[in-house]
């Protein structure tokens, strides 16, 4: 039997969704983040979502819309991705994004070494509505160790609790970060889709459990009306092989053409419920681990 869109919908309520790619943003995107936590509110009962963008600090986007916002139950929050767009390994731009409420930080998806390596000049992802540049930005220096502003920004978000996100970096270089975050006494890491860019196989993910960190997957991924299509098959083993005590489910969606968050959430969740995974293990993956890592519970 298929699970009913409203049978998924009852089990998501109270869901957080830590990877909400809403607008504004260079890239051409479906809503901005007041439409997109409205549509979250409104047919999901979400709790809260994170809006990321690979460009700028989402916490200067959202006190803007603070008073559209204020009429939703469901929060948005807000984070920096270290990118050359916002300076690269910039401790100055975390503080501020940080210490004015935002609650990740990613290390360099776009700019990463891994991620321009995948996509030379830009392949696979949407063009952008201006023209911009974008340099690699490494945390390694010369030597192989971690470079000073990498220290600095763990300090801060250390200071403040915030997520720390592996970005779109090599498996190694996020391990010699997350090595290092461990012995600063961060407690919420996460890894974004380890089979798409970054490569990390279920064995290196599980030296990143041991670390203290979660795995993400994103439903756009494996989501039949979406541009990738993956097998949820495929998803169900990932959620086996590290546990749902250690996975978080988010969207990564948000792009003007792929399906809406939401929708993807349905039809992903639904498909593995008709797999088997019971729905006490959905809502840890889609609220109670999510929940913990910005700080919610």
């Amino acid at each position: 039997m298929t699970t009913t869109s409203d049978a998924v919908a009852k089990v998501l309520q109270g869901s957080v969704d830590l990877h909400c790619h809403s607008g504004p943003s260079p890239f051409p995107r479906r809503f901005d983040h007041v439409e997109a936590a409205r549509d979250a509110q409104e047919r999901l009962g979400m709790r809260a979502i994170v809006a990321k963008s690979h460009h700028h600090n989402t916490v200067m986007d959202l006190l803007a819309m603070a008073p559209r916002l204020r009429e939703l139950k469901t929060e948005v929050y807000g984070g920096i991705a270290l990118n050359s767009f916002v300076g690269g390994l910039n401790p100055h731009a975390v503080r501020m994004s940080l210490r004015m409420g935002g609650k990740v930080v990613w290390f360099p998806t776009m700019s990463s070494g891994r991620h321009i390596e995948c996509h030379p000049e830009g392949a696979g992802f949407p063009t952008e509505t201006v023209p911009l540049t974008c340099e690699r930005i490494d945390i390694i220096d010369e030597r192989g160790e971690l470079k000073p502003e990498v220290g600095e920004i763990l300090d801060v978000i250390e200071e403040t609790g915030a997520l720390l996100s592996g970005g779109h970096m090599y498996p190694e270089y996020i391990r010699q970060l997350f090595q290092e975050a461990k012995r600063k006494g961060i407690r919420r890491l996460i890894v974004n889709h380890p089979n798409f860019v970054i490569g990390a196989e279920p064995e290196q993910c599980l030296e990143f459990v041991e670390l203290g960190a979660f795995i993400e997957h994103e439903v756009g991924m494996y989501d039949p009306e979406g541009n990738m299509r993956w097998d949820p098959k495929s998803l169900l083993e990932w959620i086996e092989r590290i546990g749902p005590e250690h996975t978080v489910l988010s969207s990564d969606l948000g792009q003007k053409t792929n399906p809406a968050p939401v929708d993807a959430y349905l039809r992903v969740c639904g498909a593995l419920l008709d797999l088997g995974l019971p729905e006490k293990d959905l809502q840890r993956m889609t609220r109670d681990n999510p929940s913990y890592l910005i700080g919610l519970d």
